[in-house]
């Protein structure tokens, strides 16, 4: 598997990732991570491995025990008495991640809705997400009218910790790197824990978050409408108020849960390849086509996280070395691109961004049956024919493949 990893490597990237991690000292850019007070630095050590695996075993973050018991709480089914909704997705974590075990991704999709007048994006009212479900009928939302209208499917926090890891310059050199016109978006978003920091933002399909307990608290109240310290505002149903319904004071987390949730997310390991496949000659072959062809372009095969020490979400989370000075293989870049799918919705990136989408990370593809930002595409070849704008060049030069060659390239991804 080193070999594999070793010919798939984008060198001019990852080369580019370590000498951003290795300079990364000071934080003196106010854009970019806080790593201390002025006149520290942080140590720099060889890089290695982050481990991978679906098997439920802690990342080295946190104790089984701690992670178990995390677990449960990702798990936990919310009720009304719990402050479940009142207008809500799903009563659980687990219902949007648990494929192939918990934490991972499934086949549940949320509804997004906004209107684009020619100059400016329009929320609806209540945001663009609308909820599936409510606890009472006289609250259940409607989709409303909007020229912009997705479906956005639930995705993996496999490795999500080493991801959070990532220092902003590391991304910033990531889109430095990319010819122009594959050239990728860093945006800055803010960070939930640190009111008034922001940072470069990689979790969700618009690059809307930057910190794994900005990630669980947002979604903790937009699936489930569970309300923390950091959230403690209830969604309203297509923007009425919905206090009449709701039954516990809130927050209803009084911030317990969602340092739980924090916790289980940054102690999942990496996903892990399917090895057997992965060595094939076939895969081996594809793997060589998937450079060739400029597909690593955007999704970047090696990244390296920040060194342990260095403090980043303004302050708020010093990287441990569970997850610091870790090479990871996302098969991502974590910046936003237009590939000609772009959903239309804006969130933190302002309307620029409205037809942007985050690069989709291909580690753990295999454990997917839908694909694309909003799960249209049944097949990865379907997937792949949809890539236009800025991977139009891409999926042009997969199409000019043999059909051979073609069949290498999926057998690869299908590796993942």
């Amino acid at each position: 598997m080193r070999m594999l990893w070793q010919l798939a490597t984008t060198s001019l990237v990852f080369s580019a990732s370590l000498m951003t991690a290795a300079c990364e000292t000071t934080g003196a850019d106010p854009s970019d991570d806080y790593a201390g007070e002025p006149g520290t630095s942080v140590a720099v050590s060889a890089l290695s491995e982050a481990p991978t695996g679906f098997d439920g075993l802690s990342n080295g973050f946190s104790t089984q025990a701690d992670m178990d018991a995390a677990a449960a709480v990702f798990a936990e089914v919310e009720g009304v008495a719990d402050g479940l909704g009142p207008v809500y997705n799903r009563q659980s974590c687990a219902e949007c991640h648990h494929v192939p075990v918990l934490g991972g991704t499934s086949d549940v999709r949320e509804t997004r809705v906004g209107t684009f007048d020619g100059t400016r994006f329009i929320d609806p009212p209540g945001g663009s997400l609308i909820q599936d479900r409510a606890i009472d009928p006289a609250i259940q939302e409607t989709v409303p009218p909007g020229n912009a209208r997705t479906f956005r499917v639930s995705l993996s926090m496999f490795g999500d910790g080493y991801v959070e890891a990532i220092n902003n310059s590391t991304l910033t050199a990531i889109a430095a790197a990319q010819p122009a016109a594959q050239r990728g978006t860093v945006i800055q978003v803010p960070i939930l824990e640190a009111p008034g920091a922001v940072r470069a933002g990689r979790f969700g399909w618009k690059d809307q978050n930057a910190s794994v307990l900005s990630v669980v608290a947002e979604e903790y109240l937009d699936e489930i409408g569970i309300t923390s310290p950091l959230k403690p505002v209830e969604n309203t149903s297509n923007g009425r108020s919905v206090a009449d319904f709701d039954r516990v004071p809130d927050p209803e987390d009084d911030g317990s849960n969602t340092a739980s949730l924090a916790l289980f997310v940054r102690s999942l390991k990496a996903p892990p390849v399917d090895a057997a496949r992965a060595a094939s000659a076939s895969a081996v072959r594809g793997s060589n086509a998937f450079n060739q062809i400029g597909c690593a372009v955007c999704h970047t095969r090696t990244i390296a996280t920040a060194p342990v020490g260095t403090v980043i979400n303004g302050g708020a989370f010093t990287v441990p070395a569970a997850l610091g000075d870790k090479s990871i293989h996302p098969l991502c870049d974590f910046l936003l691109h237009n590939v000609g799918t772009g959903d239309g919705i804006v969130q933190n990136g302002g309307v620029a961004t409205r037809n942007q989408v985050r690069t989709a990370c291909l580690w753990g593809l295999r454990t997917r049956t839908q694909f694309m930002h909003d799960g249209t595409s049944p097949t990865v070849t379907q997937a792949i024919q949809r890539h236009g704008g800025q991977a139009t060049a891409a999926r042009n030069s997969f199409n000019a493949l043999s059909a051979a060659s073609r069949t290498d390239l999926l057998n690869f991804l299908l590796s993942l």
